[in-house]
């Protein structure tokens, strides 16, 4: 288990040191800003979109390596996939650092995401780890508003 354990934290500060898709978006479809009031992170996610799928994503912010990591993980795995399928992904991975879906589940097309499992273990860490998500859910239901976890 301490294997699993150092691997999931490799890759959380793999993520937190050199975030995939780090950068401002010009010309995107869509700009959300997102705000953790409990600790600070703030994200900003751009999101391009041809009709219903996601053909580049992007963020930038300040928070915590949690906070960090999940919106870099999170970019790579949306990139290319529909509302659908990233709504889908929103659903499971809010369920895992919840405590409600377990790492391994059945279905559960996490990925490197199962990496915040032990999230669930720290509730006041599922708002860093979930910011970027619920951020990008409403980027998908509309444009240009401000998300917070409060």
């Amino acid at each position: 288990m301490a294997g699993t354990s150092e691997l999931y934290q490799s890759v959380i500060l793999d993520h937190n040191r050199a975030p995939r898709n780090f950068r401002v978006m010009e010309a995107a479809d869509r700009r959300v800003e997102g705000y953790n009031p409990l600790c600070g992170d703030q994200l900003t996610l751009w999101l391009k979109l041809d009709d219903d799928r996601i053909t580049d994503v992007s963020f930038q912010g300040a928070g915590c390596a949690i906070s960090t990591s999940s919106a870099s993980l999170m970019t790579t795995l949306i990139k290319g996939k529909t509302r659908a399928e990233s709504l889908a992904l929103f659903e499971q991975f809010h369920l895992l650092v919840t405590g409600r879906l377990g790492a391994e589940a059945p279905g559960a097309p996490l990925g490197k995401l199962a990496v915040f499992a032990g999230v669930s273990s720290f509730p006041v860490r599922v708002k860093c780890a979930s910011l970027c998500w619920h951020t990008l859910k409403s980027a998908l239901e509309q444009a240009d508003v401000r998300v917070s976890t409060e």
